[in-house]
């Protein structure tokens, strides 16, 4: 692997040595591609996921817009799920990306939509 991959690899490990999510407040993990954004809802005590949205959902896929613009939609489609699901609270794991860019605008969309963090 490349440094660049292995200094997020241990960013992530650090961060999740301190985080961790439960039912009633489940992690929120985001992985990044190249070309796309995925967010999890993940319940760390029983080894589940809750709820999940990505950039390639239909919904979000289909609209126009530039990639941090769909990553703000992607935060605001979790947040609906996980107010139909009753959370309000969860734990962001940022996953060894830098708060910026994307992983921000999930961060923003995910709050707007009325989850907190």
């Amino acid at each position: 692997m490349s440094t660049k991959v292995n200094r997020r690899q241990k960013i992530r490990y650090r961060i999740r040595k301190k985080i961790s999510g439960t039912a009633q407040n489940p992690r929120l993990s985001v992985f990044r591609s190249n070309s796309d954004i995925y967010v999890q809802l993940i319940d760390d005590t029983n080894g589940t996921t809750l709820a999940s949205a990505s950039s390639r959902d239909k919904d979000i896929k289909a609209q126009k817009g530039t990639k941090s613009e769909k990553s703000k939609m992607v935060g605001a489609a979790l947040a609906t799920k996980a107010t139909a699901l009753g959370l309000t609270t969860c734990v962001f794991d940022r996953s060894g990306y830098l708060y910026h860019g994307r992983i921000k605008a999930v961060a923003d969309g995910a709050r707007e939509g009325g989850l907190q963090f």
